[in-house]
């Protein structure tokens, strides 16, 4: 039998770390003199109480979770917590429905971007503080699964990095927990810097605090309507380009360019893969801008890099309403939804490294083709592949495939249009945040769709973040049967 106690341990120490953080946007409405102080702190105090109970009545000893155990709780974490940062946001005054509340904490939580709400320029500042609060746990949280968790459930290919990083990390942090604790310090101080960056660029300073929180964490969610496009300075846009980019990288790879090996980010494949991919996408949409949007080359290079590169790393930013850009434009961005950025980073997506991985089979399964006796074996980062990588990652595309095509089906039996339901359904599983079309994109939101769609959508986002197959098996019964 599955032992429940070391799951509800951790989830407990999970809720408490949540139950902390609800206090600081708790802090920033009682010094803004606003009433939704009191939503905060008493959901602050009833999920704090439920995760000191879990941690208290289940503490058996040293925490030692098995594979089938830590599948469970990565699951379960993700929705508990979306479940009780909801709390807040349903008591607040916002007249949000809990539906409504859980979609934008999901949306939070998983870094997703998809928001419900309107009018952000006049909000509470603790509304705004938790949104971006929300995404920022997300991120360090989706890394530091990523590094620990998913390569040792070997999800998608992802023991791929889990054979990389036995080279190098487990000499230098022998411990995951040191590991975590580095990638954290980083993330830390990747934040602080982009904050600085932006202050000194013209923010005020909570909008760089917050915007710093959820660029680093490739999460988009801002605190204006008009998203990045409220601020008119080019250099603010410039920094939060480099802040994308920056949290799409492997952290890992920046805890190697701490030990003075930081030649290893630039010599990694994937980083090569997915800068190429950057600037030849955003050189053509600038070229079209040119071309068909009466726009300066100044502009045209700007606009295309900002929105491009919050596409592809699932920030969801914009600046730019982009879905008037015309078909070419708008074709490519929906495709770079799926790309996403680099494993081990707070992007999202099928990642950079499972192209590479399809791609290197493919061609090696030509070679054979073309040359019956000859022996060619894939090869990712100058090293052969194992088949049971291949297979992972054949595997998790397909699946990645049937999920968009079912969420997609799903939004469209609900009365949504054909752009709507398929842009929403992408963007989902991508975890991207805006969709395409008049309704959901760059200008709109998800407010109007019906609840039984938002809880399509916050099913789609958790499957996404999670990497499908961390919450499929969870339905298979042969799981439950050990």
């Amino acid at each position: 039998m599955l032992d429940p106690r070391p799951i509800f341990f951790v989830l407990g120490l999970l809720l408490t770390t949540v139950a902390a953080a609800m206090l600081i946007p708790a802090a920033a409405d009682a010094l803004a003199n606003n009433s939704d102080w009191q939503a905060f702190l008493g959901a602050a105090a009833f999920t704090g109480f439920i995760g000191v109970a879990l941690v208290l009545t289940n503490r058996a000893g040293p925490v030692a979770l098995n594979v089938r155990q830590m599948f469970v709780l990565t699951t379960l974490s993700w929705t508990a917590i979306a479940a009780f940062g909801a709390i807040p946001l349903a008591f607040a005054d916002l007249d949000l429905t809990y539906t409504d509340a859980y979609f934008e904490a999901m949306s939070g939580i998983t870094t997703t971007g998809s928001t419900v709400l309107t009018g952000l320029d006049t909000a509470p500042p603790g509304i705004l503080l938790w949104r971006a609060l929300l995404q920022w746990l997300g991120g360090i949280g989706i890394i530091v699964m990523a590094v620990a968790v998913l390569p040792l459930l070997q999800v998608g290919g992802m023991q791929l990095f889990r054979m990389e990083s036995s080279e190098t990390s487990d000499k230098a942090l022998p411990r995951t927990a040191q590991i975590a604790a580095g990638i954290t310090a980083i993330y830390l101080v990747l934040t602080g810097i982009c904050a600085l960056a932006l202050l000194a660029a013209g923010m005020s300073g909570f909008d760089a605090a917050t915007h710093a929180m959820t660029t680093i964490a490739t999460g988009g969610f801002s605190t204006h309507d008009a998203s990045v496009g409220f601020f008119r300075s080019p250099l603010i846009h410039w920094i939060i380009v480099a802040g994308m980019l920056l949290g799409s990288l492997p952290f890992l790879l920046y805890l190697d360019a701490l030990r003075g090996r930081g030649g290893r980010l630039f010599r990694d494949t994937q980083v090569q893969t997915f800068f190429g991919i950057v600037v030849v996408t955003v050189a053509a949409i600038a070229v079209w801008r040119a071309a068909t949007g009466g726009v300066g080359a100044e502009q045209a290079v700007r606009e295309s890099a900002f929105n491009l590169i919050s596409v592809i790393t699932g920030t969801g930013y914009s600046t730019t309403d982009y879905g008037a850009w015309g078909q070419f434009a708008v074709t490519l961005l929906f495709l770079c939804m799926f790309i996403g950025g680099c494993a081990g980073s707070t992007s999202c997506g099928i990642k950079v490294f499972r192209f590479q991985v399809l791609y290197a089979a493919a061609k090696s399964q030509v070679s054979r083709l073309w040359h019956p006796h000859g022996v060619f074996l894939p090869q990712y980062n100058h090293k052969p592949l194992p088949d049971s990588v291949i297979g992972a990652v054949m595997n998790f595309v397909f699946l990645f495939a049937v999920a968009f095509v079912v969420l997609a089906l799903a939004l469209a039996a609900l009365g949504l249009d054909f752009v709507t339901s398929v842009s929403s359904a992408a963007t989902a599983i991508s975890n991207v945040g805006p969709a395409l079309g008049d309704i959901a994109g760059p200008a709109g939101n998800f407010s109007s769709f019906p609840d039984a769609a938002k809880w399509v959508l916050s099913l789609g986002m958790l499957l996404g973040r999670l990497e499908l197959f961390t919450v499929l098996v969870l339905l298979a019964p042969g799981f439950w049967r050990g």
